[in-house]
C-alpha cells in the first residue's frame, strides 16, 4: 500500500507527531478524509471583543463547546472553552473587572487558566490531527480544534466527529484488507469467491456462461531468486496492468496467491469469449517488461473453466481451471489450455513427490542424459550437454519440467546441482579413460545454485575429485543469472574462469542480452534460444534475430552453439548465417551414457568409411587420368 505523511502548521508551542495515512486504491476508497471534510463554519470574534459579548453567546446557545478567537488579519489566536470560561466568569469580582474588556485580556490574565489551542490546515490528513490531540489532552477531545488555510481562520473541528470519521474510515480500511490484495490492488481470493458465486447465480437465471481463467507467472520464482523481491513486486504489478487491459471492463481480476492471478468473465454467450482473452494475454506478455534499469520477457501459463459446462460447483470449477493451467506448464509454458473432461485435478503422487525426490537423489534413481554438439557442417562431436532425468520407480521417466521447479521450491535444487556436477565430471573422465577424443562437457547451474557463497569451493573441490581437465568442463547460465548483483557475479565468473572452466550464456537473446555486460563477463559462448531457430526458414523475424546474435558473437570473439535443430532447413538456414555448432534432435536426442558411446562409435565408423570412399574418389581419378 502507499504511504503519505501531511504536515501540520499549529501553534508553535505544541510538537508535531506525524501518523503515516494510508491510501486506499479502490475507486469507493480513493478519497483519503483530511480536517477540511469536518469543518463547521462558526463566526469568530475578533480578540479585542468584550468578554461579556463572549458570555452571551454562551449563555444564548447552549450547543456551542468553545468560540474561535482571531486578530484583525483574521489569524487563529485562541479557542475559549465553554465550561472555564463560564466558571471564571461565575466569580464574583470577573465580571466587574473582566466583563468590559476585550477577551485577549482575560486570556492572558494569569488567574484564567486557558488550554493552548490546537492549529490545523484543513489538509491535514484525520490520523494525524487525531495523534495530535492525544498527545495534546483528550479534553481537546470536547472543546475541538480550529482549522486554518494558509494560515487564516476557516472554522473548528469538534473532536467527536473526527472520531466518528476516523472509524469510518477505519471500517473501510478493514473492508478493503480483507478483499482486496495490497501489493496490486486488485480482489484477493475472498473477494473473488463472492463474485464467483453471485456470477454463476446470474448466469443460471439468464441461461449464460461463466469464464475461469486461471493464471500462472512462469518461472517466477527465478525472477525473485535473480533479481530480488522488489523487482518481482514490480512484475506482478506490471502483469496485473496487462490483465486488466486484456481483459473486459465488466470482468473480475484478481490475485489469488503468490504469482497466482484469475480472470473471471461473466455474461458470456460463447466460451471462445475466454480464449480471445486469454490470446490477448499471451500477446501482450511478449512485450518486455523494462523496470528497475531491466528489461526481460515474462511469459505466463492459462487454464480455462467454463461454468456451467464444465461443472456446476464453485469450488470444483476452480480446481479444473486450475488443472488446466497446469497442463499448459507441461506442455511448454506460455500457452494456455482448456479444461478437457476426463483431466485428473489433481495427482495424489504429487503430494510425496517431494520426499520421492529426496530419495531419488539419495539412492541414486536420477540419470544424466547427453546431448551431442556437433560441428554444423560435418556434423563431428564437440561436446554434450548434461541433462538430468529421474527415472520413477512407480510412475517411470519424470519430466524435469516437473521435478526442477519442485527441488527449487523445496530447496533441494542445491543438492541435485552438486550432484549434476560430480555425475557429469565422473562420466566426461570415464569417457576420457576410453580413449574417446576430448569432448566439452556443459552443464546447467542454475540461480540458486550459482549464488551459494561456496559454490567455486564446491566447483573446485569437484574437479579436483573427479580428475577431469577443467578445460572441457562449461558451465551454463542463463542471462537472468548475470543480471542479478553484477559486482558479485563479475567476481564469482572471474574465479571460475581462474579454475580453467568455461562460461556459456544459456536461451540467449530471451532476457536481458546486454551488450555493456556482456562486453564485462568472461563468457565463451552464447547459446541462441530454440525459439529462435524453430521454423527459422519461414520466419524472417526469427532469422534476423540469430543472424545479429552471430554476429554479436563474432565481434566479441565468442564460439556460438544453436539449440533445437529439428530439421534439414533449419540447419541449412544457420550453416548460411554462419553458425558454427549446432544441438537438437536433428544430429540426436538426448542420450543415455551408453547410448552417447554408440553414437560416438557409429559416427566414428561413418567418417571411416568417408574417409575410404574419399580415397577410393581419388585413386579411380588418378587411373582415369
Amino acid at each position: 500500500m502507499n504511504y503519505d505523511s501531511t504536515p501540520l502548521l499549529m501553534n508553535s508551542n505544541l510538537v508535531v507527531s506525524t501518523v503515516p495515512n494510508l491510501f486506499i486504491e479502490e475507486d469507493r476508497l480513493r478519497h483519503a478524509p483530511t480536517v477540511k471534510d469536518l469543518v463547521r463554519s462558526m463566526e469568530p470574534v475578533n480578540k479585542k471583543t468584550p468578554c461579556l459579548e463572549v458570555l452571551e453567546r454562551f449563555l444564548n446557545n447552549t450547543e456551542i463547546y468553545a468560540i474561535p478567537v482571531v486578530d484583525d488579519a483574521q489569524r487563529p489566536v485562541t479557542l475559549v472553552d465553554r465550561k472555564v470560561f463560564i466558571e471564571y466568569f461565575a466569580k464574583p469580582y470577573a465580571r466587574e473587572i473582566f466583563g468590559r474588556r476585550p477577551i485577549q485580556d482575560v486570556r492572558n490574565f494569569e488567574s484564567y487558566h486557558c488550554h493552548e489551542p490546537i492549529i490545523v490546515e484543513d489538509t491535514s490528513c484525520i490520523e494525524d490531527v487525531a495523534q495530535i490531540i492525544i498527545g495534546a489532552g483528550m479534553h481537546h477531545m470536547v472543546t475541538g480544534f480550529m482549522v486554518t488555510r494558509q494560515s487564516l481562520y476557516q472554522g473548528v473541528a469538534n473532536g467527536h466527529d473526527l472520531l466518528n470519521l476516523i472509524t469510518q474510515r477505519k471500517q473501510a480500511e478493514l473492508f478493503y484488507l480483507a478483499h482486496y490484495d495490497h501489493l496490486t490492488g486488485v480482489p484477493n481470493r475472498t473477494l473473488l469467491g463472492d463474485r464467483l458465486k453471485q456470477a454463476c447465480l446470474d448466469a443460471e437465471r439468464k441461461g449464460l456462461l461463466v469464464a475461469l481463467l486461471f493464471i500462472d507467472v512462469d518461472r517466477f520464482k527465478n525472477i525473485n531468486d535473480s533479481l530480488g523481491h522488489s523487482f518481482g513486486d514490480a512484475v506482478l504489478r506490471t502483469i496485473v496492468s496487462r490483465l486488466k487491459t486484456a481483459a473486459r471492463k465488466s470482468d473480475t481480476v484478481a490475485r489469488i496467491g503468490g504469482d497466482e492471478f484469475v480472470i473471471l468473465m461473466d455474461n458470456l454467450n460463447d466460451p471462445e469469449g475466454a480464449d480471445l482473452v486469454a490470446e490477448r494475454l499471451l500477446e501482450s506478455m511478449q512485450t518486455p517488461v523494462d523496470l528497475l534499469g531491466h528489461s526481460l520477457v515474462v511469459t505466463v501459463s492459462i487454464g480455462v473453466a467454463i461454468y456451467p459446462r464444465d461443472d456446476t460447483d464453485i469450488s470444483r470449477l476452480m480446481a479444473k481451471a486450475d488443472a488446466a493451467m497446469y497442463e499448459a506448464k507441461a506442455t511448454g509454458r506460455n500457452g494456455f489450455r482448456v479444461y478437457v473432461e476426463g483431466k485428473a485435478l489433481f495427482d495424489p503422487s504429487r503430494l510425496s513427490l517431494e520426499s520421492e525426490l529426496r530419495q531419488a537423489i539419495d539412492q541414486g534413481d536420477l540419470e544424466l542424459f547427453y546431448q551431442p554438439q556437433v560441428d554444423i557442417t560435418t556434423q563431428q562431436l564437440r561436446g554434450v550437454e548434461a541433462l538430468v532425468r529421474w527415472r520413477h520407480p512407480v510412475r517411470g521417466m519424470i519430466s524435469p519440467l516437473e521435478f526442477i521447479p519442485l527441488a527449487e521450491e523445496c530447496g533441494l535444487i542445491l543438492r541435485l546441482g552438486e550432484w549434476v556436477l560430480r555425475e557429469a565430471c565422473r562420466q566426461l573422465h570415464d569417457w576420457d579413460e576410453r580413449g574417446y577424443a576430448p569432448m566439452r562437457m556443459s552443464i546447467n547451474v542454475s540461480a540458486v545454485q550459482f549464488q551459494q557463497a561456496n559454490f567455486v569451493v564446491v566447483l573446485k573441490t569437484v574437479l579436483e575429485e573427479s580428475r577431469v581437465n577443467p578445460a572441457f568442463i562449461e558451465l551454463e547460465l542463463t542471462e537472468s543469472v548475470l543480471m542479478h548483483n553484477v559486482e558479485e557475479v563479475l567476481v564469482t565468473l572471474m574465479e571460475i574462469r581462474a579454475l580453467g572452466v568455461s562460461l556459456a550464456i544459456d536461451d540467449f537473446g530471451t532476457g536481458y542480452s546486454s551488450l555493456n555486460y556482456l562486453r564485462r563477463f568472461p563468457i565463451n559462448r552464447l547459446k541462441i534460444d530454440q525459439s529462435f531457430v524453430r521454423d527459422i526458414e519461414h520466419t524472417p523475424a526469427n532469422e534476423s534475430i540469430t543472424k545479429a546474435i552471430i554476429a554479436l558473437a563474432e565481434s566479441l570473439s565468442l564460439e556460438i552453439v544453436a539449440e533445437g535443430i529439428e530439421k534439414t532447413t533449419e540447419r541449412a538456414v544457420l550453416e548460411n548465417l554462419g553458425c558454427t555448432e549446432g544441438q537438437g534432435y536433428f544430429f540426436a536426442k538426448p542420450l543415455s551414457a551408453t547410448d552417447v558411446s554408440v553414437w560416438i562409435e557409429t559416427q566414428a565408423a561413418r567418417s571411416s568409411l568417408s574417409d575410404v570412399s574419399r580415397q577410393l574418389d581419388a585413386i579411380n581419378s588418378a587411373s582415369v587420368s
